[in-house]
């Protein structure tokens, strides 16, 4: 991968993950290949790699999530970029209008390596597309509701 990141993906932060810090809410375009060409076998293959972070989450959470996961399937994108061999790092997502996971070898921190390598990943599964967290509640509130000309928490007066 050294080299081969355009500059507009690259993010300060998190190298390639597009939905990492100061990335709330972040609208990401789907890249990749669409699972709707898939083989049965390699759309099992990929739900199976959706359910290895789903899973993490409580069984009740983790089934509702892949039945969302399943109803959008064919909807799912799978892109790679980075080598195939044992000690090559490489960077995935898995991206579908229910679910946004990415995975990334990144250059050291603790290990001072500069390149990207197997010592260092970072993962995120998210809810795409926005909503999901960081969302400034207020300000969407604020936006939807006229509070001028009203003091709050103001103690009333008689």
């Amino acid at each position: 991968m050294p080299g081969a990141i355009p500059p507009h993906l690259r993010h300060p932060v998190d190298n390639l993950t597009q939905t990492g810090a100061f990335r709330d809410n972040a609208v990401v375009p789907y890249r990749g290949i669409r699972a709707d060409g898939f083989s049965d076998a390699q759309r099992a293959r990929l739900a199976d790699a959706i359910r290895a972070y789903v899973g993490w989450a409580s069984d009740g959470y983790a089934s509702v999530r892949m039945d969302e996961v399943a109803g959008h399937l064919d909807e799912t994108w799978f892109a790679w970029m980075g080598g195939t061999g044992p000690t090559d790092s490489f960077y995935y997502r898995l991206h579908s209008p229910v679910v946004l996971i990415e995975f990334e070898h990144l250059p050291g921190v603790a290990f001072d390596n500069p390149e990207p390598s197997r010592h260092h990943i970072h993962t995120i599964i998210r809810t795409p597309n926005g909503g999901d967290y960081g969302a400034d509640l207020l300000t969407e509130h604020h936006a939807r509701f006229d509070h001028a000309g009203r003091a709050t928490n103001a103690p009333e007066r008689a």
